[in-house]
């Protein structure tokens, strides 16, 4: 009898921001760009309940849920948490493969042939170990097989878990909707839909000729199996990606600009949720273009420093559109690729070039004295890391008219003490976002829960 977990941290990127800054545990938290076209890369679960999610547009997020803290994303800090929980997993199971920098599968050999109460108490002390000493919630699900453990861990969210016997997993995976399976997206979805298949029950129920005349040999054939409960996919490592893509292949042919630039946007977002689930951020930006003859066209652009801006990887993917595609060219296929990963961001010495459109034109200024001229005072955004040379590490809260809120806490420290200073002020400076965990980097980041 194999046993196989899914682990899942919920709502990773605002759970380690209200670990790190205790003043917003238990509010509704935000974590995306910033810019008027930045886009969501997680929400709590405060402010899901206004209906903001991951991967809306963070204007869209902010209107549903207007009391909502908004911060930049600090993926070296959600990589850092990320390393000490795998770290604690590893130790309690022999057999691991890490998804992403939030999830994981375990195939523990000490389980194999367990009884469900042995899985359940096994999953029950990780969860309260993560949330002991790492401070983030994780729910756990678990099945005789992957595919399985991962719907049972989404059920089980938040805060929960979810162990399915063998006995039981095709009463309930049968009852889901298709969309819930390995490998069915919203294309998959819709040409099952249209032969009236809505859950996994009727899929497991078609004739495998009919699901491989549909879906084609390969993923009919894997998605019937997978349905009918028939999953034996290891749980092994992989290597690291190199890159992360999304592309998509037309049911006919496109040769209008904007539908095809539409489509593009489209794929550079589907990338952009796979670049921000793994934790990373890229240097080069990939076109991937097939006309209505089968001949592939591929344009790049690299960035002198890597970026996980979705407004700016977006623009580089537009910039390449008529660079890889002449005018009226019938286009079968498109794809966007983000390669030249890091697993943290340098602030560049310049911008990122942007597409002239999103530019604002500057209004023309009378040149001012010279005498008048002062020197540029220092830029503080909200959620900036800081230190002040007697206060410590801290965050900033605001900032406007010279003046910049800092909330001092770690979390280490509990709740802080907000202070206000000058923008200039000498002993305020930029600060390691690693330090708000209040510990040494490779230390056991401790701190309580969410």
């Amino acid at each position: 009898m194999r046993w196989v977990l899914h682990m899942d941290m919920d709502a990773f990127f605002a759970s380690v921001e209200q670990l790190t800054r205790p003043t917003v545990r238990d509010r509704p938290v935000l974590v995306g760009g910033l810019g008027p076209r930045g886009t969501v890369a997680g929400a709590s679960y405060e402010a899901r309940e206004y209906g903001a999610r991951s991967a809306m547009p963070m204007g869209e997020a902010r209107r549903r849920c207007p009391v909502a803290v908004v911060l930049p994303p600090r993926f070296r800090v959600y990589q850092a948490v990320s390393r000490h929980v795998l770290a604690i997993v590893r130790e309690v199971s022999d057999v691991v493969q890490q998804v992403s920098v939030d999830e994981a599968f375990l195939e523990p050999t000490e389980l194999a042939g367990a009884s469900v109460q042995r899985v359940e108490d096994f999953s029950a002390s990780l969860r309260e170990r993560v949330r002991r000493e790492v401070g983030v919630v994780a729910s756990i699900g678990a099945g005789p097989g992957k595919q399985l453990a991962k719907i049972a861990s989404g059920l089980a969210k938040p805060d929960g878990m979810l162990v399915v016997p063998p006995e039981e997993q095709l009463e309930l995976l049968w009852a889901l909707p298709v969309r819930k399976m390995w490998g069915i997206g919203p294309v998959t979805e819709s040409k099952l839909h249209r032969i009236g298949v809505t859950t996994i029950g009727e899929l497991a129920a078609m004739h495998p000729q009919d699901v491989t005349s549909l879906l084609g040999q390969a993923i009919g054939a894997e998605l019937h199996r997978l349905a009918q409960g028939v999953d034996d996919h290891p749980v092994a490592e992989r290597a690291e990606a190199k890159q992360v893509s999304a592309e998509t292949t037309f049911d006919h042919d496109i040769s209008d600009r904007e539908t095809l630039l539409a489509e593009v946007m489209g794929q550079a977002e589907n990338a952009h949720r796979r670049l921000v689930s793994s934790g990373r951020a890229a240097r080069t930006v990939t076109l991937k273009v097939r006309d209505s003859d089968f001949t592939t066209i591929s344009r790049a652009e690299t960035f002198s420093s890597a970026t996980s801006e979705l407004p700016t990887l977006a623009a580089a993917a537009r910039r390449l559109l008529p660079i890889a595609v002449p005018p009226g060219t019938p286009v079968r296929l498109v794809g966007v690729s983000y390669s030249g990963l890091a697993t943290s961001e340098q602030e560049p010495l310049f911008d990122h070039p942007a597409d002239p459109e999103d530019i604002p034109e500057a209004e023309p200024e009378a040149p001012e004295p010279a005498s008048a001229q002062q020197p540029t005072a220092r830029q503080w955004r909200a959620g900036d890391d800081v230190r002040h040379a007697e206060h410590g590490h801290g965050w900033v809260q605001g900032a406007g008219h010279g003046r910049v809120t800092v909330r001092f806490e770690t979390a280490a420290t509990g709740r802080g003490v907000a202070r206000t200073f000058s923008v200039d002020d000498p002993q305020l400076s930029s600060s390691d976002p690693l330090d708000s965990l209040g510990l040494e980097v490779d230390q056991p980041c401790g701190g309580g829960g969410r």
